[in-house]
């Protein structure tokens, strides 16, 4: 009973930690692309400097996940968070376009601790328990995500023509903080799991590929959830710019926006998904999903008023609230037992090279094609992908 206790706390304490991180990150996501526009960034570099973090992420999530193997868990937690939270200063502090560029490489480099958490809850949880751990970590991911942007739209002020920009990073920062001192005082460094395997070397992802194509359900599913984060990060990084054209939003706005996206989402994922799944599963949910997310990115382009902006967004989180976790669930089910890891591994590496891809692509769009193109190759995208998932229902049917 202590020790199921203990592995409750634990498991509480990380979550916490987690949503903390969570709710610092979230507050400068209105902010990023119009603190880039103040020092002459145009839309291509507005969308590379979120590619950066990215970039930073991919490429130290298996440094950080092979240190914690080693250090262990709650060492690299802790300096991950502190990583952000010099980072956000940083940001605050910058006057200069390359500051913001190296601070946001920075955050990707320590932010790159999704890998490391999710090893916790593994060595916190027992097998039977790990898919509900697991689910608790996206909530507070989420929930935090979601909180995060609504704040920084009350920092923003209530001028959207001159908006103040340092205020929302420097209280990022001391979110971050608090949850370094939370994590150090309460986070206990977890008992290693004798079922639970090293974190996987990126060789071992690599080969997982060749698995995901092994199955044409895994590989319809796994090609389908990719192109959904592809799109995603492309409107991400676009849609500050995009909305300041159209409907002269500032941060204050956006904040809103995005805050009332993470809602619906952690509604619809957190209550709705798993009555639907029971009613339909999850093969004849996940082409319903993506295609209502191609039919709210595709008439972004025609919104050009609030209200209908407002639809946009309901479409783009339902679809994207049904679609992403379906999918995701179609790929572990699908995945044989022997090679779930590798092939999971193998589907998170090309959904994060799709956040690489999006942002980069979308701002060449939108310099290139003008403003809206990013959004009507968004929906051809998405029409694409609900083409795959529909493909992964009948071959899941027909087995």
């Amino acid at each position: 009973m202590n020790g199921k206790l203990r592995r409750r706390g634990a498991l509480s304490a990380l979550l916490i930690t987690v949503f903390i991180d969570m709710v610092g990150f979230g507050i400068i996501i209105p902010f990023t692309p119009f603190w880039a526009e103040k020092f002459g960034a145009g839309p291509s570099l507005v969308t590379l400097l979120f590619a950066t973090y990215s970039i930073f992420a991919f490429g130290f999530s298996f440094l950080w996940g092979w240190a914690s193997d080693r250090c262990g868990r709650k060492p690299i937690l802790l300096l991950s968070l502190m990583g952000s939270v010099m980072s956000f200063l940083w940001l605050g502090f910058a006057d200069a376009l390359w500051m913001l560029f190296a601070a946001r490489a920075l955050g990707g480099i320590f932010g790159a601790n999704i890998s490391v958490g999710q090893a916790y809850i593994a060595d916190v949880t027992k097998p039977s328990d790990r898919a509900k751990g697991l689910g608790l970590f996206g909530a507070a991911f989420g929930l935090g995500f979601t909180m995060g942007p609504a704040i920084g739209g009350l920092l923003a002020g209530p001028d959207p023509t001159n908006p103040d920009f340092q205020t929302p990073f420097f209280v990022a920062a001391g979110v971050s903080f608090i949850g370094v001192i939370f994590g150090l005082f309460f986070l206990p460094e977890p008992e290693r799991n004798k079922d639970h395997a090293p974190q996987q070397r990126a060789i071992d992802r690599l080969t997982g590929f060749s698995k995901v194509f092994a199955s044409p359900v895994v590989a319809g599913a796994v090609a389908s959830v990719t192109l959904m984060g592809f799109v995603m990060g492309g409107l991400e990084s676009t849609f500050a710019i995009w909305t300041e054209r159209v409907v002269h939003w500032g941060p204050r706005e956006t904040g809103y926006f995005f805050g009332y996206i993470g809602v619906l989402l952690v509604i619809i994922q957190g209550g709705m998904i798993g009555p639907l799944v029971k009613r339909f599963g999850e093969a004849r949910l996940a082409p319903i999903g993506v295609l209502v997310m191609a039919v709210g990115i595709g008439i972004l382009p025609w919104c050009a008023t609030v209200p209908l902006i407002v639809l946009s967004g309901a479409f783009i989180s339902v679809g994207f609230g049904l679609g992403q976790p379906c999918l995701n669930a179609l790929i572990s089910r699908n995945a044989p037992a022997d090679s779930q890891g590798t092939i999971m591994g193998a589907s998170q590496s090309a959904q994060s090279l799709a956040r690489i891809l999006g942002p980069t692509t979308a701002g060449f769009l939108f310099a290139t094609l003008g403003r809206d193109s990013p959004y009507i190759m968004g929906g051809i995208v998405l029409l694409i992908a609900c083409a795959l998932a529909s493909v992964t229902l009948r071959q899941r049917e027909s087995l």
